[in-house]
């Protein structure tokens, strides 16, 4: 993007542009999933943050010559839902678990010391539970609704009526549940001290530190995904 338009656009967009600008935006702890229809000038302002350094920082990043990363954008929906739920969902079903038993087990061994790890595990079990619910709710719903709308369209057909209701329904629950969950992992990492590992940590605490961190990457991308890219266009449908 050119300066002035990097200026005035919203961080969503810029990820959305060029997914590498993530790195930036979580260097200076700026959210580009659930916050991201800020435009970068307003959250720079409101942050505190050297807008000019930011915007080099990005063309930076921009003008590298490896590989782009894909460009989710030109996806359809369907084609998007269905790696939404292959990338992401997956990863949710296979790691949720197993973080939630690393996480109680930290906190029966080191809570004593570091009663933080108590109030770690508690919210963690919750963000797994309320996940699963919301992966539900995707996989069996509001997706196949977005792919019987996105191809009566293709079609040059109205999506129909049930289908809509439907849509308009589940995106206004699915975006406050991205805002709750969010929310939550950004407490954790508070609580965890940004998951720097204290001197007395075992290797089950690394582990559940380095698991929580891997939860959070994968989260910020696929909420990414689908506050900025996926549920905007559903809502034009």
């Amino acid at each position: 993007m050119e300066l002035s338009t990097l200026r005035n656009a919203t961080v969503g967009e810029i990820v959305t542009a060029d997914y590498r600008t993530a790195q930036v935006f979580t260097a200076h702890d700026i959210d580009f999933c659930c916050g991201g229809n800020i435009p970068l000038v307003t959250i720079c302002a409101e942050k505190g943050l050297d807008l000019a350094q930011i915007i080099q920082e990005l063309q930076a990043v921009q003008e590298k010559a490896d590989e782009r990363s894909p460009n989710y954008g030109a996806w359809s929906l369907s084609f998007l839902a269905d790696y939404i739920v292959n990338t992401h969902h997956v990863y949710l079903k296979e790691n949720d678990d197993q973080i939630v038993a690393y996480a109680k087990k930290t906190a029966e061994v080191h809570g004593k010391n570091h009663p933080e790890l108590l109030e770690i595990s508690a919210l963690f079990t919750k963000v797994a539970a309320d996940m699963a619910v919301h992966l539900k709710e995707e996989e069996e719903f509001f997706f196949p609704a977005v792919k019987r709308a996105e191809a009566a369209r293709t079609a040059g057909a109205a999506p129909e009526a049930a289908d809509q209701h439907l849509i308009r329904t589940s995106l206004k629950n699915l975006y406050q549940e991205h805002e709750a969950i969010g929310d939550a992992v950004h407490t954790i990492r508070h609580l965890a001290g940004n998951f720097a590992v204290p001197e007395d940590a075992c290797n089950t605490f690394r582990v559940t530190y380095q698991k929580l961190m891997e939860f959070e990457e994968d989260l910020h991308k696929h909420v990414h995904l689908e506050n900025n890219i996926l549920f905007p266009k559903a809502a034009d449908l």
